[in-house]
């Protein structure tokens, strides 16, 4: 039998470019999405996914989207307890009353001139009120997700003038019409993706001034200070931290309201008259709906055919309690703040849930020191040494040049919760030499060269005044001879002479004798 030859594609058989690569792309979507659940779009979740986009993450933050955002978080604050509570917490435990600066000028450079510049930056903190004002920055970042802090020149300071004015992130925002195409909303960009300058309102668009409020100035950008929220790559404004939460705070307050308002419903009604009779009963004739007043102590009578009760409250329920709890939960987990500390409830906590919950907790206050550091400390301490250079007198002679000093921030340390477990881990850590004793008073908030010289000065008057100094001779750290050492060794001594002779008495007393193994009684 002959083989048939095969047809030779014709124009139309034959498949075209543009229809193979439809193909191969049909081929790979399936494909993608068979090993993806979650790249999948059904009927099920078509609703849930219908808001997903593809914008950057500069064009998501659109100025719009960002001030509702801005003024939901606001009035949520402003309303709710809890909110108001979390962000009142988060600026106290983060900032406390405020970092110290503890300089470094080297091995060689004079302690007492190093202790004059500190106390300067310190003095300085207080007089523009450092503290306060890193409390509402962080409460800005909490709603807002981001504070501007422009540097300014106070004339009222003495010596260094330099201040810092916080503005809220409405006041930052490109003037219109803004034709710069490397801006993001009031930052310009430099052709290296740097930001250059700042546009700054004159006044607040919300303010209830006359004049334009568009009227501002730009700021060249190593004059502004931006501490911001940010959690995209190519994120430049900030969104507020507690966003993620306001439906879930929306949601508590709505349900909180519906259950006081059926449980007030049912406490309004004092009590009700209901028939007893069957339906085809006869019952004295009483208008529907009518109401009368009830005094205390009264005494009345019912009508034939009928009864008084009290409606039953069924809200609150079993489970509203823990219900508040699971949502007071969720909501600060976006702050990464345990419950325990967002609802000021540790009933049901023991000693190794709080401290794990601490821990976490305390590590993201500890990030967050890190880059407030980073982002406005470390900028205003070299500007401020750069104008206390030039105030006669304020840096004492003998230091070497600045450019040689490094430093670091001190902040307040955290309470331990077994102040006892804590004592004894940090004399382990300090036998073992997995420590130093700066690490540790840093730890608590302290200067450790401060701490150390005000010891020695207690343990000498104390030894001056002939009072009882407990130095633990074995844990002696600094290597020298422990002048209690004799002391200590004789009360020991004597102590061990008391108890060999005790023991004797009770031997004689009891007449049994131990040797060799065997017990033998005396006659």
């Amino acid at each position: 039998m002959a083989k048939r030859a095969a047809a030779k594609p014709t124009r139309s058989t034959r498949p075209t470019l543009k229809q193979t690569v439809a193909e191969q792309k049909a081929v790979i979507s399936k494909l993608v999405r068979a090993r993806y659940d979650a790249a999948q779009t059904t009927e099920h979740n078509r609703n849930h996914w219908s808001m997903a986009d593809y914008y950057s993450a500069d064009a998501a933050l659109a100025p719009e989207v960002r001030r509702k955002m801005r003024a939901r978080a606001r009035y949520e604050r402003d309303n709710n307890a809890y909110l108001a509570g979390m962000a009142s917490t988060l600026a106290s435990d983060l900032i406390g009353t405020g970092p110290r600066l503890q300089l470094d000028c080297g091995r060689d450079a004079d302690a007492a001139s190093v202790r004059r510049v500190e106390d300067a930056v310190f003095e300085w903190f207080l007089s523009i009120d450092m503290a306060r004002k890193l409390r509402l920055a962080k409460l800005a970042k909490v709603t807002d997700g981001e504070v501007f802090a422009v540097e300014t020149t106070n004339r009222r300071l003495r010596g260094v003038q330099l201040d810092v004015k916080l503005i809220e992130a409405d006041q930052v925002t490109s003037p219109v019409p803004d034709l710069y195409a490397a801006s993001v909303d009031g930052l310009r960009f430099d052709e290296d993706g740097n930001v250059s300058e700042y546009y700054v309102l004159k006044h607040h668009p919300g303010a209830t001034l006359s004049g334009w409020v568009g009227d501002g100035r730009w700021y060249p950008a190593e004059n502004v200070l931006h501490w911001f929220h940010a959690f995209r790559p190519g994120q430049h404004r900030g969104v507020g931290e507690v966003v993620p939460a306001l439906e879930l705070f929306a949601m508590l307050r709505r349900y909180t309201l519906a259950v006081v308002t059926a449980a007030e419903t049912a406490a309004d009604f004092a009590a009700i008259i209901k028939t007893n009779l069957p339906a085809d009963g006869i019952a004295t004739a009483q208008p529907a709906w009518e109401t009368m007043p009830l005094m205390r102590g009264m005494a009345t009578s019912i009508p034939d055919g009928w009864d008084a009760l009290q409606m039953k409250p069924e809200q609150p329920t079993a489970t509203y309690s823990e219900f508040v709890k699971r949502l007071i939960n969720e909501i600060a987990r976006c702050l990464n703040m345990p419950y325990i500390v967002a609802a000021m409830d540790s009933s049901a906590a023991n000693y190794s849930s709080m401290r794990g919950d601490y821990l976490v907790y305390r590590k993201h206050l500890q990030c967050e020191r890190v880059d407030l550091e980073r982002v406005m400390l470390d900028p205003l301490v070299g500007k401020w040494l750069d104008e206390a250079a030039l105030v006669p007198g304020l840096i004492p002679d003998g230091l070497p040049p600045m450019a040689e000093w490094t430093w670091q921030w001190t902040w307040d340390g955290f309470e331990h919760v077994d102040p006892k477990r804590e004592a004894d881990a940090m004399e382990t850590r300090l036998r073992t030499n997995t420590t130093t004793l700066a690490a540790e008073y840093q730890r608590l908030g302290r200067d450790w060269r401060q701490e150390l010289v005000q010891r020695a000065e207690e343990v000498a008057l104390c030894q001056e005044l002939g009072l009882f100094v407990d130095l633990a001779p074995d844990v002696n750290y600094g290597g020298g001879e422990d002048p209690n050492a004799a002391a200590s060794a004789a009360r020991l001594a004597k102590l061990e002479r008391e108890v060999n002779e005790l023991q004797d008495a009770a031997e004689d007393q009891c007449g049994t004798s131990i040797g060799n193994g065997t017990t033998t009684s005396r006659s």
